[in-house]
């Protein structure tokens, strides 16, 4: 009986690349890693499957549509949906571990059961930093993170960039001082005021039944523009006499002067008092960076500073900041708009091309190689020259060792640039600082 062919295929929502796609996401997941330990943050990894106590420990909504949930014997399992959650749930467990502020980063896949549409996935890297205090936690910490998202990003090759901030404690004072009881509501509407604009924004204020002269209030607040001093002073002048509105204010002027201090430029970081994220998370500063030349990308990272980290697994105050890069993303979303491409197919630097049966000496060269840190490859198989050319050129292999009796006699070797065509006879010597030029 003839065996049954499966189609191969793999599930919607869900990114498998090519080799070449794969190399290049490695390298911006290792220049952001590389970014998050440049500051200090140290590494942790949690288990993608978390008992569905724990992740489901904050209440239903949105959460529990969307999470992969199943029973395996007794036990009642998740996949987690982002690393927050299990953030907080090891802090609370190895909390007499830890040294504080503790500043962790996690780079893993996440799991949502999300609606299945382009540019949008069910499994997804999240790469994340927070910074966790016992009982109170610096407002520094907050001016550090747009340092570590304008390194990060500098790193991923973009110079035009915008770090936008706020803090929830201006907008929830601004609207308490308004008497505006569906703050979230109002909040979610004046979010929409580049996708919809200001017209639009003042009707759906109308139909939320606000006040014309509190409308009149909201608009002229969200049109507050200009440098982030500019910002500050007239934030002030609108003398509020809210107490939250104006530790917000104070929190925010800190932030701003501090950022100045970590040298971030002017030119990336600004003060938008449209960006209201997190509506039930969020208590401070909150943070949404975009891309200047792709704005219909949207936000690339974004986080915030939290008061209670793991208020549903310990007593203990456990106030944050953080910000997350939703990977997976963001990759699909630069290589569909074609900001970045692929360079090549391989890691290999130099491809060993054996032109008789005896290969042993080039093993042994290509151990040497290896040994001064070049990625080095020998095509085993026996064919024709011309074929194994064709192999490195389709992987963008850079460049091509022929060894045959000759240079097994001389140790001198034919080195073929395939970029180029250039053919040269070098040393061992002199092709490790070629290859390294």
């Amino acid at each position: 009986m003839d065996n049954q062919i499966v189609k191969p295929s793999i599930l919607p929502g869900f990114m498998e690349l090519l080799p070449s796609d794969q190399i290049l996401f490695n390298k911006m997941l290792d220049t952001i890693r590389s970014n998050y330990e440049k500051y200090g943050f140290i590494p942790i990894d949690t288990p993608v499957i978390e008992k569905s106590e724990i992740l489901l420990a904050k209440g239903g909504g949105e959460t529990e549509k969307q999470i992969y949930r199943f029973n395996k014997g007794d036990s009642d399992l998740s996949l987690r949906f982002d690393l927050t959650v299990p953030l907080a749930r090891y802090v609370s467990q190895h909390f007499s571990d830890l040294n504080f502020p503790f500043r962790r980063y996690q780079i893993g896949k996440v799991f949502r059961g999300e609606r299945n549409q382009k540019g949008r996935f069910r499994e997804f890297y999240q790469c994340d930093i927070d910074i966790i205090g016992n009982g109170k936690l610096s407002i520094i910490n907050d001016a550090e993170i747009p340092t570590i998202i304008y390194s990060t990003f500098k790193g991923l090759g973009f110079d035009s960039f915008t770090i936008h901030i706020n803090n929830r404690k201006i907008l929830n004072g601004f609207y308490d001082a308004l008497n505006i009881e569906n703050k979230i509501d109002v909040l979610r509407t004046v979010d929409k005021l580049d996708k919809i604009g200001f017209e639009i924004v003042k009707e759906e204020l109308v139909k939320l039944e606000i006040a014309g002269e509190a409308i009149d209030r909201i608009l002229y607040f969200i049109k507050i523009d200009g440098s982030n001093e500019e910002i500050l002073k007239q934030l002030l002048e609108l003398n509020i006499q809210n107490a939250m509105f104006l530790e917000g204010l104070d929190e925010l002027t800190k932030v701003v002067h501090y950022i100045d201090c970590f040298e971030v430029p002017s030119k990336n970081y600004k003060i938008d008092l449209k960006v209201a994220r997190g509506l039930d998370y969020y208590t401070g500063t909150i943070y949404e960076t975009t891309l200047d030349d792709y704005p219909k990308i949207g936000s690339v990272c974004s986080g915030g500073r939290y008061d209670n980290l793991a208020q549903y697994y310990t007593n203990q105050k456990l106030p944050g900041v953080g910000i997350s890069i939703g990977l997976t993303r963001l990759f699909y979303q630069l290589r569909e708009a074609n900001i970045i491409s692929s360079i090549g197919s391989s890691l290999t630097q130099i491809l060993i091309v054996p032109l008789d049966t005896d290969i042993d000496y080039s093993i042994k060269l290509a151990s040497a190689l290896r040994a001064k840190n070049i990625i080095t490859e020998v095509y085993f198989e026996v064919t024709k020259t011309v074929k194994k050319l064709n192999y490195s050129d389709k992987l963008g292999i850079p460049y091509v060792i022929f060894v045959g009796t000759e240079e097994i006699a001389t140790n001198v070797f034919t080195l073929k640039d395939m970029k180029s065509g250039e053919q040269l006879k070098l040393s061992l010597n002199e092709i490790l600082v070629k290859v390294g030029e």
